[in-house]
């Protein structure tokens, strides 16, 4: 695996990154959220059980926020606000996967959530990407020996 601890965000786009364990995927998260600013959204793709809720997890680490990140399933949205101490950058999580468009997403305001926190979607590819001009894309895969591999890339919207 490339090493994370010094690599910038920019560094590691493009470039796949072999997640052996868990708590690489983590780590990666923690990495992308110690670089994101209030404004910046990261949708995140890959089959069901490729590590999307655990780099999200990571993601909450490395903005600081507060409260365990948990998949947001079954109430669509999560909010996290800065933990005490912290960076004073909030988390929106949001499990997009049984939205029914961009009229339902649209339905969650998340754009004013933008000014305190970064966004990060789950299932957002080709739906969420609407939310800011540019965002951070992690495909994610699940290999044969359980681990994953993780491709990052700065996308635009769509016009």
């Amino acid at each position: 695996m490339r090493e994370l601890t010094d690599a910038t965000l920019a560094e590691l786009t493009g470039t796949e990154l072999t997640l052996a364990t868990e708590a690489d995927t983590e780590a990666l998260g923690a990495r992308i959220g110690a670089q994101l600013s209030a404004g910046d959204v990261v949708l995140l793709a890959g089959p069901l059980g490729a590590g999307k809720t655990v780099l999200a997890r990571g993601i909450g680490r490395g903005l600081g926020v507060a409260g365990a990140v948990t998949s947001p399933t079954f109430v669509i949205a999560r909010e996290h606000p800065p933990a005490p101490g912290g960076r004073g950058v909030g988390m929106v999580h949001v499990d997009a996967y049984r939205l029914g468009g961009r009229a339902e997403l649209d339905d969650l305001d998340l754009d004013t959530d933008l000014a305190s926190a970064a966004v990060v979607v789950e299932w957002g590819e080709g739906l969420a990407d609407v939310l800011a001009q540019r965002y951070l894309l992690v495909r994610l895969r699940r290999l044969d020996d359980d681990s994953r591999v993780a491709l990052l890339s700065w996308d635009s919207a769509p016009e």
